[in-house]
């Protein structure tokens, strides 16, 4: 089977865009058609600033929506990355393989850094070799695809080029990724800013609709949107960028066309409402999962045990062959194995 890994970053509380974006897909996909790994990468919300005792809670609470969202570990691995020692040790080994040009040509990282700046922050060296991180991430599974949000798809890229170099390099040790990303719904879009990524690390709360909201937040965020100028209700992203993402979102909740149902529609009021009520329908039965599963984290912590045991397992022989290949000695264990024979 094809193998499938994706991780969402516990920096901020999951979002409608996380959703529809990656995790249902995910649940409704992937898990049944391929050999699918998904992580809670806790690891990388350590490039910024953070309090400790959020980024546990956050990691927890992203662990148990990924099951609330449908995510059954029956059918597909679900763990937490720094219960895996294998991806800190193979993204050492790539940084030996990747090059600082290459790290400062990535957009998010020119973003963000831009942005600690603009805060009067310093910028740590793990935002800049964290992309090499992500490679590791996928790597170490011989993961063959890695679905993404479009912004993601630069970071696969370079997956892609460390795992070709390092096989001519050393011999062959990686299977070179591919990333893949759903249609509909794909970037959902701030409701407030609706050319910036609804992201779960933004402040702006207004326009950020989160999984655990309840229905009448929900329904305020949403008619609350901005629109565009004009009365006309058309389908269209560059022009019209408020009035696109709502109909994006209705299309993604519904399993319309977003360009379909623009003819539906005659005022922008009608549109609010409709959208709101698909997502409040949408978000219900994660929500209803989501307080079973809090009232027995035992079964939570059973899942990532049993989750980071498997990934373990699966990643080992592919970071143990990567260290062989590139001129790392061989533990006494391993050696005396090796003598043996």
């Amino acid at each position: 089977m094809t193998r499938v890994f994706s991780g969402i970053k516990p920096t901020g509380h999951l979002t409608l865009g996380n959703y529809l974006g990656a995790m249902r897909r995910w649940a409704a996909a992937d898990q049944h058609q391929s050999d699918a790994l998904f992580c809670v990468v806790d690891l990388h919300a350590l490039t910024v600033d953070h309090d400790p005792a959020r980024v546990r809670r956050l990691s927890r609470q992203a662990a148990t929506l990924l099951l609330a969202a449908g995510l059954d570990p029956e059918l597909c691995t679900v763990f937490v990355q720094s219960h895996v020692d294998e991806h800190a040790r193979l993204s050492y080994v790539l940084e030996c393989v990747a090059t600082d040009g290459e790290m400062r040509r990535m957009i998010q990282y020119k973003e963000k850094a831009a942005r600690e700046r603009e805060r009067g922050g310093s910028v740590r060296l793990s935002l800049l070799t964290y992309p090499v991180l992500m490679a590791a991430d996928i790597l170490a599974y011989r993961s063959d695809a890695v679905p993404v949000g479009d912004d993601q798809t630069q970071h696969v890229e370079l997956a892609r080029d460390l795992a070709v170099r390092f096989n001519q390099r050393y011999g062959h040790t990686f299977v070179v990724p591919r990333a893949t990303s759903p249609g509909v719904a794909a970037r959902v879009m701030n409701l407030q800013e609706p050319t910036a990524k609804m992201g779960k690390s933004d402040d702006s709360g207004p326009g950020i609709v989160y999984l655990l909201d309840e229905p009448d937040v929900v329904r305020k965020k949403v008619m609350r949107a901005v629109t565009d100028s004009g009365r006309e209700v058309v389908y269209d992203r560059q022009a019209r960028p408020g009035l696109a993402n709502l109909l994006e979102i209705l299309a993604g909740c519904t399993g319309g066309d977003p360009a379909d149902l623009s003819g539906e529609y005659t005022s922008y009021g009608a549109l609010k409402k409709d959208t709101a009520e698909a997502v409040v329908e949408v978000l219900r039965p994660v929500q209803d999962r989501h307080r079973e599963l809090c009232a027995d984290p035992g079964f939570v912590e059973g899942v990532l045990s049993g989750g980071a045991e498997r990934a373990r397992a699966m990643a080992r022989p592919t970071v143990d062959a990567a260290y062989r290949a590139i001129g790392l000695l061989p533990a006494s264990s391993d050696a005396g194995v090796r003598a043996a024979r």
